[in-house]
């Protein structure tokens, strides 16, 4: 079975196709981040519109590489993200749906992030605790199978994403954010100031970041005060960086000895962060799971894997769904209709 996946839940156009016996045999990704970078985050209606001018092309060019005329089923993400976006996404799924004769699969874009390392030769097996990490989702979920979820721990205020980037633009980096804010970490000492790991020692599993964000204010704030900011912006970078990643840890750690966790699996952009890996293949006794870089961030490939998993779902195309918000624990098992 052949299923064409779709991604538009935010600033980045994802299309790939799986094949339930060969696996992954095509996939395209167009980047916003350059039509974003002037306003210094996403701006939802460039967003869609930007959607709208590249999907059908990029539809289209993985089709022919792959030689295949149409799929036998589309997957395509139904939320959380902008629903405008969304709407673009499904509307054109459901689209193709009618004119191909084709089922539609509705995605959870965090179960397509949770189901990411699938595409891996070495895919972890059922139970596992997934960390997703990502600019709009922090969250410790138990995945006792496909689709039964329950979850453990959410962030309390900024995603962890969130936090990376609204740093970097405190620092006075370039957006996006994250990325620029960990390079700069590279150069920098994680000791030189003084920062709180929030939620740490609390009990439970979730997590707050809005207080380490003011922190790092204040920090910036006193650099700027003295003129020094330039001189100190690396150790800024690098001891927010050890902040978050000291957090994220910890917090998972916990939870994987309370679930007596054999396996980790971490996705979402903030899963590529190199401190992260590190600190987690260093202190876990169990084995770690990642996609692989280029499926950290949005990508269609993980829609698809995941609309290959739920096929028992494809139902006709005559409802688009879009959902700004989507709890994850409220997914069930596959199911046919």
């Amino acid at each position: 079975m052949l299923v064409l996946g779709l991604e538009t839940s935010c600033d980045e156009t994802g299309v790939a196709l799986f094949d339930t016996e060969r696996g992954l045999i095509g996939q395209a990704l167009h980047s916003q981040v350059d039509l974003h970078a002037v306003y210094g985050g996403v701006v939802p209606e460039i967003a869609s519109r930007d959607h709208i001018r590249a999907l059908l092309p990029l539809i289209q060019g993985v089709l022919d590489e792959a030689g295949i005329e149409r799929p036998d089923a589309i997957a395509y993400t139904a939320g959380p993200g902008l629903v405008g976006a969304l709407m673009v996404g499904g509307g054109l799924a459901c689209g193709l749906g009618l004119a191909w004769n084709r089922p539609v699969i509705p995605i959870h874009h965090m179960e397509g992030h949770l189901l990411a390392p699938m595409l891996e030769d070495d895919a972890p097996a059922f139970p596992f605790l997934a960390l997703l990490v990502s600019g709009g989702h922090t969250l410790l979920v138990w995945v006792q199978t496909l689709g039964d979820y329950r979850v453990l721990g959410s962030t309390l205020d900024d995603a962890v994403g969130e936090a990376f980037d609204k740093t970097a633009k405190l620092l006075g980096l370039p957006y996006p954010g994250g990325p620029a804010l960990a390079a700069l970490a590279t150069q920098g000492n994680d000791e030189a100031c003084k920062l709180p790991r929030p939620m740490l020692h609390r009990d439970g599993f979730d997590f707050s970041f809005s207080g380490l964000k003011t922190a790092v204010m204040l920090q910036v704030r006193e650099a700027e005060s003295q003129r020094n900011l330039d001189a100190v912006r690396a150790d800024i970078a690098a001891s927010f960086q050890r902040a978050a990643v000291d957090t994220l840890v910890g917090r998972t750690l916990k939870a994987a000895k309370y679930e007596r966790a054999e396996r980790i699996v971490v996705a979402g952009g903030v899963g590529a962060n190199t401190l992260l890996r590190e600190e987690l293949a260093a202190q876990f006794e169990g084995r770690v799971f990642y996609p692989r870089l280029e499926y950290c961030t949005d990508n269609g490939a993980m829609i698809a894997v995941a609309g290959a998993l739920r096929l028992a779902d494809a139902r006709k195309p005559a409802t688009i769904q879009a959902m700004a918000r989507w709890s994850l624990d409220s997914l069930t098992p596959p199911q046919s209709e």
